[in-house]
This record gives structure tokens, C-alpha cells and sequence, in this order.
């Protein structure tokens, strides 16, 4: 049975809708357990297939039975069964919103089509994985992201009533038109943020002490681990120094440190910051490498629009803008008052903006109809 077989719109028929809508939910809960290996592994560079499911801290290989989706943490009470280490929550979450997306693309396309139904719980999955390791890494792998932009294309040839035609070509165009749009219009916000927003002053007292250690750079009252500064070769951390001290010697009067991930200056002299054990300055401004996004949000998007389409993209980029905005704010309210609060990554509320457009489209499209006057 072909493709186009597997997904006959009367074979579905037979069984009643909201069978396939348990279906669906216990699927994406069978799913969710899986991404919530992805979003384990693949960031640190480990297969996920081997080994089987384990518990990180004991290495206890867990059996099928205590590996059951949402019932499992539940039973557990959050702990491993062998050594009773605590399991993160997010399993369980991951687990429980998968299930509900699956659940919410069927009750969407189901009645349209079960092949878009199927490869919108594709998207979906893709869209979890994303965000959850960028919420924990700050990143979005490249795996995932050309690996989506190849499955959009695919899924627009085999499915065209995925961008609503009904002619090949035409999808193929809609898919490729998504991929292109997405990339370059982030891609342009990327240079442009760069452009505006692309080192943070930091005005300290005059004659402060800065260390750079082995993980981070050493303020008087904090550490700024290089982690969080450097996210591609370019980005330079710029000193303008009184003073500079290497292990063996010394630098009097103005001078400028500009420190990369491979390359450390000093004036016109240049060195390998693996070979500098020791470096001492003192200063009244230090200017960090700061970004709108990153690259792995253009392929991200890239990606997207390759399902999608470009007016996927186009709301995307608006809508996960205002998301963000909304965010912001809410964290610069937490910094005022003296709470904890830690800077979000861009992918998740562009994955939170691509969810709305998926099962609101219809909503959104006649809204900019008549605000637009169209």
C-alpha cells in the first residue's frame, strides 16, 4: 500500500473521528516520550537509539513497563525506580503536551485530510524538540533544521492539499517560496539587530579589576561566563584598559583587549587564548557581543516555511515578536523586583507563534482580510 493508500480518506472513514482522535493523543504521548530522548541526547552529541532508555544517574535500563507515557512519572512519583533520583518534570510535560498537539491536529485537519493531519503532528514534534533544547542549550541543531526544510519539501510533493492545491507544481512552489522566505527575512532581522543592537556598554568604575579566566570573565561583584557571549567565532568581548598584565609581562597606559573564541589582541599583538594562562586588566568599560538572534533561528524558519508557506512566515516573525515583547516584559518586571529570572532564547516564541497560525490560520487570514480591507 502507497502512500496516497495509507491515508484514503473513505479507509479512515470506517472508524469512527474520535477514535482516531484517541489515537492521535496516545500516539503523541508515545512520541513526546521519544522527543523527550532527542531533547536529551542530541544536543550532547549522543545517539538516540543506543543505548535503550536509562536512568541518567544509575545507568538502570528501564523495561518497557515503567517506560509508559504520562503513567510512568505518575506511578513514580518523579523518581527513578532503581536508585529513586529525581526525574525532571519535563518528561512529563513533554509527554502530556505532545499528546494535546497531536490531539489538536487531527480535531484541525482531520476532517480535511488525514495525510495533513499526520504531517502537521510531524511539524508539531519538530516545534517541541526545537524548543525545548533551546530553553536548555541556547541552541537549535542543525540536524533538525535542514531535516526540516528537507521534509517540508518532501511532504508539499506527496501532499499537495498541504498548502490547499491540488497541482504539484504549485505546492512544490508554495514550499520552496516558504523555505526561501523564511530564511531570508530572518536572516535580514538577524544583520539588521546586529547592526543596531550589536555590543552591550558597560560602563564600571574606574580602575575595576577584570580577570579573564578559563570560563568567563572575573568583575569585582560577578562572572560573565563566555557561554553566554560568544555564540559564533566572530563575536569579540572589547576592553579599553588602563592596564594590562599577561603571566610574563606587562601593558602600561591605554591600551584595547578584543578577545574572540580563537583569538585574543592585545594592541597589534596577537595570541592564542589557549596559550594565555593569565590575564589581568584594569578598566572603566568593558563591550560585549550581544545578538538579536542566531543563525540556527534562520534555518529554524527556514524550516518552518517550508511547511508553512511564506504567510506562515510573514506571521511568525510578527506575532512571535509580540510574544517575545510580552516576555520581556514580564522578566524586566522580575529584575526590578529583585527575582531570578533568566533570558529566553528567540525559538520558542517563534514555535509558540507557528502553533497559533497552524490551528488559528483560517481566523487569522479573514482578521488581516478585514483589517486590511481585502
Amino acid at each position: 500500500m502507497g502512500f496516497s493508500g495509507a491515508f484514503d480518506t473513505q479507509a479512515w472513514a470506517r472508524m469512527p473521528f474520535h477514535f482516531w482522535t484517541v489515537t492521535f493523543f496516545v500516539l503523541g504521548t508515545v512520541v513526546g516520550s521519544f522527543l523527550n530522548v532527542c531533547i536529551h541526547r542530541v544536543p550532547l552529541g549522543q545517539s538516540i537509539v543506543s543505548p535503550p532508555s536509562h536512568c541518567p544517574h544509575c545507568q538502570y535500563s528501564i523495561p518497557w513497563f515503567l517506560n509508559l507515557p504520562l503513567a510512568t512519572w505518575l506511578y513514580l512519583q518523579g523518581k527513578c525506580a532503581n536508585c529513586r533520583a529525581p526525574i525532571a518534570i519535563r518528561y512529563f510535560l513533554v509527554e502530556l503536551l505532545t499528546g494535546v498537539l497531536f490531539l489538536g491536529c487531527w480535531l484541525r485537519f482531520g476532517h480535511e485530510s488525514a495525510a495533513v493531519a499526520a504531517i502537521m503532528c510531524v511539524v508539531v514534534a519538530g516545534l517541541v524538540v526545537a524548543t525545548f533544547i533551546d530553553l536548555e542549550h541556547y541552541i537549535i541543531p542543525d540536524g533538525l533544521n535542514y531535516g526540516g526544510m528537507v521534509a517540508g519539501v518532501l511532504a508539499a510533493f506527496f501532499v499537495p492539499r498541504l498548502f490547499g492545491e491540488t497541482n504539484l507544481a504549485r505546492s512544490l512552489q508554495q514550499s520552496l517560496l516558504g523555505l526561501g522566505v523564511g530564511a531570508g527575512i530572518i536572516y535580514t532581522v538577524l544583520r539588521l539587530g546586529k547592526l543596531a543592537f550589536g555590543q552591550e556598554k558597560i560602563a564600571l568604575e574606574p580602575g575595576t579589576r577584570i580577570i579573564f579566566g578559563d570560563t568567563g570573565l572575573i568583575l569585582p561583584d560577578r562572572e560573565i561566563p563566555y557561554e553566554e557571549v560568544f555564540y559564533r567565532e566572530s563575536d569579540t568581548i572589547v576592553v579599553a584598559a588602563d592596564r594590562a598584565e599577561l603571566f610574563d609581562r606587562g601593558f602600561c597606559g591605554p591600551v584595547t583587549i578584543r578577545l574572540s573564541p580563537n583569538r585574543l589582541r592585545i594592541d597589534d599583538e596577537e595570541f592564542d587564548p589557549e596559550q594565555v594562562p593569565w590575564l589581568e586588566v584594569s578598566a572603566a568599560q568593558l563591550s560585549l557581543p550581544r545578538e538579536a538572534m542566531g543563525l540556527g533561528d534562520v534555518k529554524f524558519m527556514a524550516a518552518i516555511g517550508a511547511f508553512l508557506g511564506w504567510p506562515g512566515v510573514v506571521f511568525s516573525l510578527l506575532a512571535s515578536s509580540c510574544i517575545g515583547s510580552v516576555f520581556g516584559v514580564i522578566l524586566l518586571a522580575r529584575q526590578r523586583q529583585g527575582r531570578s529570572s533568566t533570558v529566553v532564547p528567540y525559538g520558542p516564541y517563534i514555535a509558540a507563534a507557528a502553533l497559533l497560525w497552524i490551528f488559528e490560520s483560517p481566523a487569522i487570514t479573514r482578521f488581516a482580510h478585514a483589517w486590511m480591507g481585502w
